[in-house]
C-alpha cells in the first residue's frame, strides 16, 4: 500500500467522498481525486484511474438501497445511461493525450463549476428540498435528446478526469425532466456507477499500455469508507436542510480547486 502523509486526513476524505454522494447524489467523484493525490501520495494517471473505480464501488452502493426504497427511475436510467458511458470511454481515451497537469488543472476547474451549481441552486431544486414538494414528472415525455446530450457532456468529464459527474446529473434530472430530487439522487447514482466503471476500463487498459499499475489495497480502503460515508450521507439528508448543506459543500469546493489550482502552477511547492 502506497504511504499514507496524513493518516486521519486521509481516512476522513475518504468518508467525506462517501458522504457527499449519500448525501446529494454528487460531489463525491469531486472529492476522490484530491483525496488520492494529496492524501493518499497517489499519482496523478494513477489517482485519475483509481478514483473512477472508487467512485463506481460506492455509487453502486447508493443506488441499490435508492432502488429498494424505489427512488430510481429506469425510463430516465435507459436514456441518460448509454450517451454518459460512450462519452467515458471517448473522454478516458482522449486523455492519454495530455499530462496528469492539464487533467488535474480541468478537474479543478470542473470543481468550480459544481461549486457555482452548489452555492446558486436552481429554484426548483432548493424548493424540492426545502418544502418537500415533488415536481411534476412524466414518464411518457421525456426529453430523451436533451438527456442524451447532457449524457455525453458529463460521460466526457467523467471519462477525462476521473468524476462522476452527478453535480450536473441531478439539476439536469430535476429540471429537465421535472424528476423530485429524492428520485433524481437515486437515478443519478445509477447513472454515476455504469459511467465510471466505462471510463475505469478504458483507464486501466491505458495504464497497462504505460506499464503503470493502481493501489488496489488503497482503493479498497477508501471504497469501504466511502460505502460507509454513503450511509450516513443518506441519514442525514433528511436532518438537515439542503440548502445549507449545498453551500458548506459549495464552499468547500471552491478551497479545495484553488489548492489544486496552485500546486498544477507550482509543482516544484508540491508536497
Amino acid at each position: 500500500m502506497a504511504h499514507l502523509p496524513f493518516p486521519l486526513l486521509g481516512l476522513g476524505g475518504a468518508l467525506a467522498i462517501g458522504f457527499a454522494l449519500g448525501l446529494l447524489g454528487s460531489g463525491g467523484s469531486i472529492v476522490t481525486v484530491p483525496v488520492l493525490v494529496y492524501l493518499f501520495a497517489e499519482a496523478d494517471k494513477q489517482a485519475i484511474a483509481g478514483s473512477l473505480a472508487v467512485v463506481g464501488v460506492i455509487a453502486t452502493f447508493g443506488a441499490l438501497i435508492h432502488a429498494r426504497a424505489g427512488t430510481v427511475v429506469p425510463r430516465v436510467t435507459a436514456a441518460f445511461a448509454p450517451a454518459g458511458m460512450l462519452g467515458a470511454w471517448v473522454g478516458a481515451a482522449g486523455s492519454q493525450y495530455v499530462s496528469g497537469r492539464v487533467q488535474l488543472a480541468t478537474f479543478a476547474l470542473a470543481m468550480l463549476a459544481a461549486a457555482a451549481l452548489m452555492l446558486r441552486p436552481p429554484r426548483k431544486i432548493v424548493t424540492a428540498n426545502a418544502l418537500g414538494a415533488t415536481p411534476a414528472f412524466d414518464s411518457g415525455r421525456t426529453p430523451y435528446i436533451r438527456l442524451l446530450a447532457v449524457g455525453a457532456v458529463v460521460g466526457l468529464l467523467t471519462g477525462f478526469v476521473g468524476v462522476g459527474g452527478g453535480f450536473l446529473i441531478v439539476p439536469a434530472l430535476v429540471l429537465g425532466t421535472g424528476l423530485e430530487v429524492h428520485r433524481a439522487v437515486g437515478t443519478s447514482l445509477t447513472i454515476i456507477a455504469l459511467t465510471a466503471f466505462v471510463g475505469f476500463a478504458k483507464h486501466l487498459a491505458m495504464l497497462g499500455h504505460e506499464g503503470l499499475s493502481l493501489d488496489y489495497g488503497v482503493l479498497a480502503l477508501v471504497a469501504g469508507l466511502g460505502i460507509s460515508g454513503t450511509y450516513l450521507g443518506q441519514r442525514f439528508g433528511s436532518l438537515l436542510p439542503a440548502a445549507t448543506l449545498r453551500r458548506t459543500f459549495g464552499s468547500m469546493l471552491i478551497l479545495l480547486a484553488c489548492f489544486m489550482l496552485w500546486q498544477v502552477l507550482h509543482p516544484s511547492r508540491a508536497p
